[in-house]
């Protein structure tokens, strides 16, 4: 009555051993370590790298304790900060040549590899080649930098019908129908025409081609006027698209720079947290992720170039269509707002050198369609001024308006003009990052030091540690030997919660560490419920072995009903919570599924193992008097 079979015990043993394997690597602590990564889309960080890495310290002297090779790069564990500084020096030599030893991709564009500090699990390395790896900690615990940003979607809206305007052009030209040009009022395009029938052929060939925009006919009078705005679904796949794009823009700039398990995520409709542990100077973080710089190609307008046109042009009268900029070398220049290319269309941006002036400059390519886009515009404006601005923060600066003298194929650009190397560099790095679909702003920031990162550790340690002692010893003498086992059953519990979130590789935070907490109260209940219903068995005459029984079988339909209640109240804090609300969730969520298998599965099979081999029980130690 009171037996499994041996498949089950020998499933609930591997299910345990494996939980303390992963479990493991989370008491090992972390060990200094140095972490290598590509600066550039063209470096890669291989097995040839880490072999020229392993010969550099070899002949060193320096031994290193581990050595991890996966996508992210490369990470070497040594015994000590004094080894783990030495180490560095000589890695960021032996791949920078020529570098020197404090420099960065910002800095230097002869740095190919960024070779940073950081701390790994100093578990064996038998656990990691099962992949046995510690949870990750969040910025509370280990301390770190924490930013909110505010996206600007009025602004990805406008990007996106300059962008449409662009389009509506094309798709006019190419059908060979006149109009009177397209023009951007707020957040409307309007064409104007000459004629009714040419805005009906219009209207006919820009439905076809733009489902995102919605058309309306109106005249002001003196012409024809076909209005298109944005659809509402289309503006809102625009936010959702602008968001995204500044998520993945942001974590490719990040992961350029070495920091190590950043959290980047969408707090809302319209912002995004950022948090970079281990990272105490705001200043650099604030330059990394701040920074806007996106790519935009467009044509000088040639016909206003004039003195006149200039004169006004600076005094704040700008010709409709046009803005005014100053180059770099102090010339004024009137360029078209039209955008001929963006950089969306960039697959690299590298610093270099001009090959003609040996001036700084950074080296562009552009993908298949962006590479036949430069080529027809230059081919069709021989002659005439391309202006290359960089757009941050919503101020365009031009860096260079070269004329052009011949067609250019192949889609390889080059940006030039009173840079330095370090601005080579850095723009080279965000252009190559990708293009930011949308300004953002840094509405809060925060840094959180690593002494309270490791006091907040302690203090959530200890309140667990003492919260589960509590526990044991009041289910130890309220409930006797049941209770014991209903002790262990919560202890194997905790094993399985913590191996799941190690598994997951999720990041562990303060609110985490209060869901760990709750989970120890939340799951002796149905022990409680289990060992009461026992009780309850024996007085109505049952005998022991028949108590256990009915005892475990009644009871699982009540701790169903209760865990489910409190998994679907977990499951919405999970679906609409954000940041640390998400984190307690995930934990919560995980504690619940494991107290409903250990608190029913493992502690029957512990009962079953005390009292399941015997023929008759006599008695039951089960709290108050020995139950008969």
């Amino acid at each position: 009555m009171n037996r499994f079979p041996s498949w089950k015990y020998i499933l609930i043993g591997i299910a345990v051993l494996a939980a303390f394997l992963y479990t493991l690597p989370n008491f090992y602590g972390e060990a200094p370590a140095v972490q290598v990564s590509s600066a550039r889309s063209t470096v890669k960080v291989d097995a040839q790298v880490m072999s020229r890495v392993e010969d550099t310290l070899g002949k060193a002297g320096i031994a290193y304790t581990g050595a991890v090779l996966d996508p992210s790069g490369l990470r070497l564990r040594f015994a000590d900060t004094d080894t783990q500084l030495r180490a560095k020096d000589l890695i960021h030599a032996a791949l920078n040549p020529g570098a020197s030893p404090q420099a960065t991709p910002e800095d230097d564009p002869n740095v190919g590899y960024v070779v940073a500090l950081n701390l790994v699990s100093a578990s064996p390395r038998w656990l990691s080649a099962i992949h046995a790896l510690p949870m990750y900690l969040g910025l509370d615990l280990r301390g770190g930098v924490h930013f909110l940003l505010q996206v600007d979607m009025q602004g990805a809206i406008t990007k996106r019908i300059e962008s449409l305007a662009a389009d509506l052009r094309t798709q006019l030209r190419d059908k060979g129908v006149r109009h009177g040009g397209v023009s951007r009022e707020g957040q409307q395009l309007r064409v104007r025409f000459r004629d009714a029938a040419t805005r009906e052929q219009a209207r006919g060939i820009l439905l076809g081609n733009n489902p995102d925009l919605a058309f309306a006919e109106r005249d002001d009078g003196q012409d024809f006027l076909l209005v298109a705005t944005l659809k509402p679904e289309a503006i809102k796949r625009t936010q959702d698209f602008a968001l995204k794009q500044n998520i993945t823009t942001l974590s490719n700039r990040i992961n350029e720079l070495g920091v190590a398990e950043p959290v980047i995520q969408q707090q809302g409709a319209d912002r995004i947290v950022v948090q970079l542990p281990g990272v105490q100077d705001v200043a650099r973080a604030k330059r990394l992720i701040g920074r806007t710089a996106t790519l935009e190609i467009r044509m000088v307008d040639e016909e206003k170039m004039n003195a006149e046109a200039l004169a006004a042009a600076r005094n704040g009268q700008v010709p409709f269509g046009d803005e005014y900029y100053v180059e770099r070398n102090g010339q004024p220049v009137i360029v078209k707002k039209q955008v001929v290319l963006t950089g969306d269309r960039l697959t690299d941006a590298q610093p270099g050198f001009d090959t003609q002036t040996n001036e700084p400059a950074v080296h562009l390519r552009l993908d298949g369609q962006g590479a036949r886009i430069f080529q027809e515009v230059t081919r069709e404006n021989v002659g005439k001024r391309m202006a290359i601005l960089l757009i941050e923060k919503g101020k365009g600066e031009v860096v260079t308006a070269p004329v052009i003298r011949a067609e250019i194929p192949g889609g390889r650009v080059q940006i030039s003009g009173r840079m330095s190397t370090t601005e080579a560099a850095d723009v080279a790095l965000l252009l190559r990052a990708g293009a930011l679909a949308a300004p953002m702003e840094i509405i809060e920031e925060r840094t959180v030091g690593p002494s309270l990162g490791k006091d907040n550790i302690e203090k959530g340690f200890q309140a667990t540690k003492h919260g589960f002692i509590a526990i044991v010893v009041f289910m130890s003498i309220y409930y006797v030997l049941f209770g014991v086992i209903s002790s262990l059953a919560l202890g194997v519990n905790l094993l399985f919660l913590v191996a799941l979130l190690s598994l997951l590789q999720a990041t562990l935070t303060l609110p985490g560490i209060a869901a760990i907490a709750l989970t120890l109260g939340m799951a002796i209940d149905a022990n409680v419920l289990i060992n009461e219903r026992i009780r309850e068995e024996l007085r109505g005459g049952a005998t022991p072995q028949a108590a256990i029984a009915a005892g475990y079988e009644r009871a699982w339909g009540t701790i169903l009903d209760s865990n489910v209640t409190t998994l679907i109240a977990g499951l919405a804090l999970l679906i609409f919570g954000q940041g640390p609300v998400r984190g307690f969730a995930v934990v919560h969520c995980l504690g619940i599924l494991t107290s409903m298998f250990s608190a029913v599965t493992v502690s029957r099979a512990i009962v079953n193992l005390v009292y399941g081999h015997r023929k008759r029980v006599a008695r039951l130690s089960i709290g108050n008097t020995a139950w008969k």
